[in-house]
């Protein structure tokens, strides 16, 4: 058996509803939904800009709530960008940057900025008010809505604080109002313009000056449920920047980063300084330099101390030397990088040390002989130490006396004929290594790498391995079998011209029903590479094959479902018999009591199918485990396959009681599914039930599930409650307030 694909393919991790990343690219904001799963724990949103190579331009860890709202970014109450990393900039997010949110390194979801904003402040004439906009190619318009917002509203015959327009003609709003457009292309390419005629001109006068009268609500993807993941919010005339008070500015605004491990040593006549350039944060002026100043550590009479220091032009310098300096003073040493719109701040502190120690170079890969060409690194253990090396056999220094031939190392050395390499290294105070000595032999002979097993396959009595071996001078192949226990099995196969041509192999004659590990030799003039690492198990088929084809994961949906299995791939001419097993390892069939037990139609043929049935507790979302069984007349044989129902998603947000007045408010990700309310647990009794119904976006579903009974059970608060959904869903233990 095997895993089915997902539902879905996309090159990105979408988030999965209820979960989803909402961006507001205008104010540089971000909020982050759900992840309830993830409560208590410490996530990282990163801002990344695929046009300039995926550089990221903006981060943040913030801890997950557990509520409907994770947490935000750069909005009041949440937290600052550059919150606990070390990225201290407030990103300037645009189209086509990507939001995402991981733990502990691995992505858990993300969103590419859609390329959608209006352009223009609204327009009225008479009743009409028209927003015109852009929506660039790779927006589906499909997943757009434009929406006018503006609290007055709601005193108008509107009755509600927005007015939205989604694609199409002219249609009247469900609640009256207004009528509403969202048409595309009709102002010239890539263009977008939303259309409302108000049956109140004083309404199309609110919305016409509303303030955030200009929204582009674009979505990435709709799910099969309907769910829109992947939220971008343009608000024309929204500024960008810091949030709130105590974040860091923009990267217009914000001086650049200070250059990395600096090392300061005292030497002759002063202080020299070495650091790694530093790097402009995306976005940001160019770097144009540094100063590096020393700091007199004694404070004279007036309260002063003698500063003295260097401007270095240039992003690329690496270090300076300070002179002029009193031997009889101990300075300490600030340095930062300078750029259009100012200077590092805190600058980047170092403190002068005595180094006597010699540094220590070495050489990769090391001396020996290589039957290719190689290209060889030099490197010192101290930062900022200069390298230089000969390739003719002479010293490279005498002394501290470079030798007339020395060259100073700045990149991997190209070694392609037999070379006798030396070396050595001066550290920042002058203090020399040891020469390093290395000896390359290239023989131009070489063998090929080893081969990779890229997929294989199994068949009656065989095993068919492909293989990925680019290298054209590749004669054959050799594959060796192995059992479990590391034996070999039979003689070595060596493949045929055509086969080394396809980089295909197809071992036959091999036991069936016994699992084998296989290895590759590649093989060229030259001679022959080091074996593969072995793959496997790999188990050819018997006389009989049984194959119940691949797992499946269905989601549940709010009509019960068709789920078809298969016995594709078995062995024909015999007979098939599906039967459901319980949960676990063993091969007990699942009894017809059971609460998760499903009647299969057509149990003795190729294709059977079952309905996964709306959720009821008791019954659960554990895999649904069936065994198909192929009996002909050289045996039997069985396989399983996986069944596992994915259930909708529900919270419960406010639960209160009061005497003739029951209520109990959350969300569902599926519209269209029952909740049921018990008491105290899923097997208590049942309180109250409701829909789920659609909820305004950015929002999913919700529920009101709501009782006005006065008797039993409702005459005392019931104390605890759980919610179960028919998509499977279920929520709970939640404290009932009085009230």
């Amino acid at each position: 058996m095997a895993v089915a694909s997902a539902e879905r393919a996309h090159a990105a991790v979408i988030p999965t509803a209820p979960d989803n990343i909402l961006v507001f690219p205008n104010r540089d904001f971000i909020t982050v939904e759900g992840y309830e799963d993830h409560a208590g724990e410490t996530a990282t949103i990163t801002v990344t800009r695929p046009s300039i190579g995926g550089q990221v331009v903006g981060s943040a860890q913030g801890r997950v709530s557990g509520d409907e709202v994770a947490f935000e970014v750069n909005h009041p109450g949440g937290i600052c960008w550059g919150a606990g990393t070390n990225l201290k900039v407030t990103p300037d997010i645009l189209p086509g940057d990507v939001a995402s949110i991981s733990f502990g390194g691995a992505t858990a979801g993300d969103t590419r900025v859609q390329d959608g904003f209006a352009t223009e402040d609204a327009s009225l004439s008479g009743s009409t008010v028209v927003v015109r906009g852009h929506v660039g190619p790779g927006v589906d318009p499909a997943n757009t809505e434009q929406r006018i917002v503006d609290p007055a509203l709601v005193g108008t015959n509107v009755a509600r604080r927005d007015v939205r327009a989604v694609p199409g003609p002219l249609t009247p709003s469900p609640k009256g109002g207004y009528s509403s457009a969202l048409e595309f292309g009709l102002d010239g390419p890539d263009t977008f313009r939303a259309t409302y005629v108000f049956t109140d001109p004083a309404a199309a006068q609110i919305a016409a000056n509303a303030e955030l009268g200009e929204r582009l609500l674009s979505w990435e993807f709709t799910d099969a449920d309907g769910n829109r993941q992947g939220m971008t919010i343009a608000e024309f005339g929204e500024l960008g920047g810091p949030g709130f008070g105590g974040c860091p500015n923009g990267p217009l605004q914000a001086g650049p980063p200070g250059p990395t491990d600096i090392s300061a040593v005292n030497v002759a006549g002063g202080i020299r300084l070495t650091w790694t350039p530093a790097v402009a944060v995306p976005g940001t002026p160019a770097i144009t330099g540094y100063r590096a100043h020393a700091v007199a550590q004694t404070t004279n009479a007036a309260g002063e101390r003698v500063e003295i220091g260097r401007r270095i032009a240039g992003v690329g310098a690496r270090g300076t030397t300070i002179t002029g300096l009193s031997a009889s003073e101990a300075y300490d040493i600030d340095v930062v990088a300078a750029s259009s719109v100012g200077e590092t701040f805190p600058a980047v502190h170092a403190i002068p040390v005595t180094d006597t120690t010699p540094p220590t170079v070495s050489a990769s890969p090391g001396g020996g002989t290589y039957s290719t060409a190689r290209t060889v690194t030099l490197s010192a253990n101290e930062n900022g130490s200069d390298i230089y090396y000969t390739t003719n056999g002479d010293d490279p220094v005498e002394g501290d006396i470079l030798d007339v031939d020395a060259i100073r190392y700045t990149a991997p050395i190209p070694v392609t004929v037999n070379t006798d390499l030396k070396y050595v290294a001066f550290d920042p105070a002058g203090n020399v290594s040891h020469i390093g000595e290395a000896t390359y032999v290239i023989t131009n002979t070489p063998t090929p790498d080893s081969p990779t097993v890229a997929s294989a396959s199994v068949g009656p009595g065989s095993v068919t391995l492909n293989l990925t071996a680019p290298d054209p001078s590749i004669t054959s192949f050799t594959v060796q079998a192995f059992t479990p226990a590391g034996a070999t099995v039979g003689a070595p196969r060596v493949t045929t011209p055509a086969e080394t041509a396809a980089r295909s192999v197809t071992i036959t004659g091999l036991t069936g029903d016994q699992p084998l590990f296989f290895s590759v030799v590649a093989t060229n003039a030259n001679g022959s590479s080091a074996p593969s690492d072995r793959v496997g198990p790999l188990t050819p088929q018997g006389a009989v094959v049984a194959n119940a084809g691949p797992d499946q994961t269905i989601n549940r949906r709010t009509t019960p479902t068709t789920v078809t299995l298969t016995a594709a791939g078995s062995t024909t001419g015999g007979t098939y018999r599906w039967v459901q097993l319980s949960p676990g390892t063993g091969t007990t069939q699942m009894p017809t009591t059971d609460p998760d037990f499903v009647t299969l139609t057509g149990a003795t043929t190729a294709s059977p199918s079952f309905p996964l049935r709306l959720f009821v507790y008791p019954m659960t979302n554990n895999p649904l485990r069936f065994q198909l069984t192929v009996t002909t007349g050289a045996g039997s044989k069985t396989d399983e396959v996986l069944v596992t129902p994915v259930p909708d998603r529900v919270t419960i947000g406010t639960s209160k009681w009061k005497v003739g007045d029951f209520r109990v408010v959350g969300t569902g990700s599926l519209v269209g599914t029952t909740i049921t309310v018990h008491r105290g647990s899923l097997s208590g009794t049942v309180l109250v039930q409701a829909a789920v119904t659609a909820a305004a976006p950015p929002g999913i579903g919700d529920y009101d599930a709501r009782s006005r009974a006065t008797g039993a059970p409702l005459n005392v608060n019931p104390g605890t409650v759980w919610i179960e959904s028919s998509g499977g869903g279920t929520a709970g233990p939640f404290t009932v307030a009085n009230g």
